[in-house]
């Protein structure tokens, strides 16, 4: 084992420090990225597999790697990087900076100015890898920033969430932490100047507006949503169940309003485990019946958690750790979610917690391109919501369960899974949740070309979906509907589905990222299919960008297949290396395609 410490810095201008002190750095231009790729690939390569992706171009490709390999093990460490598949394992007293616990100190991007001539899938490999790198730094600030706010330490969470604009401006989510922080500290002032900023490079650059919270977030006084008190813990009860039951009903301001109430009433007379209850309940009314409240939502839950940690309540515990995993998931914060869903899965103990933990798991890991971990964890979801009857996760699990079929292309599963959640949910009048599974099935019936029945369950899903004001749905209702108008033959028509589509799936901050993803993979597709290039690489440049960032693996693998179809020689090269580690039979038609011409 060495004998010294040692820091590999990988973003910004790569560097290493041996001791404290500065190391000269490898000779040759790929050694920075071959320490890269070893250190940051998703498992330990094999010498040939690094030999075709850095050194294809060489004589002798495999000795240049053997050459490499030497100049890092003299850079990094002796006895470093051998064998075969390479071991990439770092002795105790090695640090990585895109590792470091010092989130304050980690700035610049991955490898900056890096670029490797004649090694094309590898460039492919580090612009993912450097959106990736960069969203897991973000969402690590702002979890420290939640963390603060809801600990009522605004002066701690207020640099963490500048860092966060800092590295990505254009999220108001990040803005609104960062406001509520200044507000927090007594500096009003400060607080409304970073709304107007915000408001002004929205405006600027996106063209859109800020959501109410951003406003809203700069009159926040204290880390606690509390109210004025009301007449003791018989009013805190009565409250929390009025607030529920409005909630359930869709009248979520009232319900709000009365959660609201019983946390402030079960703060008053010290009752924590209450508290903490009507906190898990407001949080979670925050993050599932609010668009654009996620960030109010985790700062109220990591309260939850605080105040039943205090009482010793684990159920309420489970519940926020559970919402906060969720909050993630949708955001596409792919590390961060898994953390809090461990958690939530270390404390639970009925079927009924385990059920929905292991819904979002799934969720999360379909979403991440994951299937056998997607399929484990909906199947034992399925399995425990139908032994505790609870019939709502049960269906939910299932959607999710048939939604990944459908991905995988396997039609019959598929439908089953759909069906019986269409069924589940029609039996439970859940109308909040039906537009989903509806515009899934309906996508079943247009693979099967059964147009008039598409048309119905999809014109049906889009109505109710616009009815109850959810973007989610009403993307994948008018993505649906842009497709049957493709197979009808009306070009223009679907192109219109799926401005749609893309519009209205991302007209909130707090989206599902999957959704807007899978919607734009759509849409680009379709722009493709009616020979318009250019529209086709708008759309695509914003599919890259969010996939890589929110690790959505399958979509980053097929917005390299559509750069193939524009006609980029290199695309599908980087699609297949990507791809490696995907587990769907659906993409290997897609990457079958001959390499030497676009489709």
């Amino acid at each position: 084992m060495s004998q010294f410490t040692a820091t590999i810095r990988l973003l910004g201008p790569p560097a290493v420090e041996r001791d404290g002190r500065p190391v000269p750095a490898p000779r040759g231009r790929k050694a920075w990225a071959l320490l890269c790729y070893l250190l940051l690939a998703d498992r330990p390569p094999s010498r040939r597999q690094l030999a075709e992706l850095l050194f294809a171009d060489a004589a002798d490709p495999l000795g240049a790697l053997r050459w490499s390999l030497a100049e890092l093990r003299r850079v990094v460490g002796p006895d470093l990087f051998t064998g075969d598949p390479v071991d990439r394992t770092l002795p105790e007293g090695y640090t990585v900076d895109v590792r470091s616990d010092d989130l304050l100190a980690l700035d610049g991007e991955l490898l900056d100015g890096i670029h490797v001539a004649g090694a094309a899938a590898f460039e492919a490999w580090l612009l993912v890898e450097r959106h990736r790198v960069a969203a897991a730094i973000e969402a690590r600030l702002r979890a420290a920033a939640v963390a603060a706010l809801a600990a009522g330490r605004p002066g701690d969470a207020v640099p963490y969430a500048a860092r966060a604009v800092a590295r990505n401006p254009l999220e108001e989510g990040n803005h609104e932490l960062l406001v509520r922080g200044l507000a927090m500290t007594g500096d009003r002032s400060a607080a409304e100047r970073q709304v107007a900023a915000c408001t002004d490079l929205l405006r600027r650059e996106l063209g859109t507006e800020p959501s109410p919270a951003l406003r809203e977030a700069a009159a926040t006084s204290s880390a606690s949503a509390s109210t004025l008190p009301l007449r003791g813990r018989a009013a805190a009860l009565s409250q929390l169940d009025a607030g529920r039951a409005a909630i359930a009903a869709g009248a979520v301001d009232a319900g709000l309003e009365c959660l609201r109430r019983a946390v402030s009433e079960a703060a008053s007379f010290g009752d924590a485990a209450l508290r903490g209850r009507a906190l898990a309940a407001l949080g979670g009314a925050l993050v599932h019946a609010v668009r654009g409240r996620d960030e109010e939502g985790a700062v109220v839950l990591h309260e939850a958690i605080a105040q039943a940690d205090r009482a010793g309540d684990r159920a309420t515990a489970v519940t926020a750790y559970r919402e906060l995993g969720f909050v993630e998931v949708q955001a596409g914060r792919r590390t961060t979610a898994e953390s809090w869903l461990a958690r939530a899965a270390e404390h639970a103990e009925t079927d009924e917690e385990l059920a929905a933990i292991l819904g979002v798991r799934g969720m999360n890991a379909s979403d991440a391109g994951d299937y056998a971990a997607a399929f484990e964890h909906l199947d034992g979801s399925v399995t425990r919501a139908a032994r505790c009857g609870d019939h709502r996760q049960h269906a939910w699990s299932l959607s999710i369960l048939g939604r990944a079929h459908l991905l995988r292309g396997e039609e019959a599963s598929a439908r089953h899974a759909v069906d019986e959640s269409l069924r589940l949910t029609q039996d439970q009048r859940w109308i909040a949740f039906q537009p989903w599974p509806q515009a899934l099935r309906a996508e079943l019936d247009l693979a099967a070309g059964d147009l008039a029945t598409a048309a119905d369950g999809l014109e049906h899903a889009w109505v109710l979906a616009c009815q109850l004001g959810d973007p989610c749905w009403e993307g994948m209702a008018a993505r649906g509907l842009g497709l049957l108008n493709a197979r009808r033959g009306e070009v223009a028509e679907a192109g219109r589905w799926h401005d749609t589509a893309a519009s209205r799936c991302s007209r909130v901050t707090d989206r599902y990222q999957w959704v807007h993803g899978h919607v734009l993979d759509t849409a680009v597709g379709a722009a493709l299919d009616r020979d318009e290039p250019d529209r086709a690489a708008t759309m695509l440049g914003a599919l890259g960008a969010l996939a890589a960032r929110c690790d959505l693996r399958e979509l980053v693998v097929r917005a390299h297949v559509h750069r193939h179809r524009l006609g980029d020689p290199a695309a599908l090269s980087a699609a297949r290396l990507l791809a490696a580690d995907i587990d769907n039979p659906a993409l290997v038609p897609l990457l079958s395609v001959s390499s030497d011409r676009s489709e």
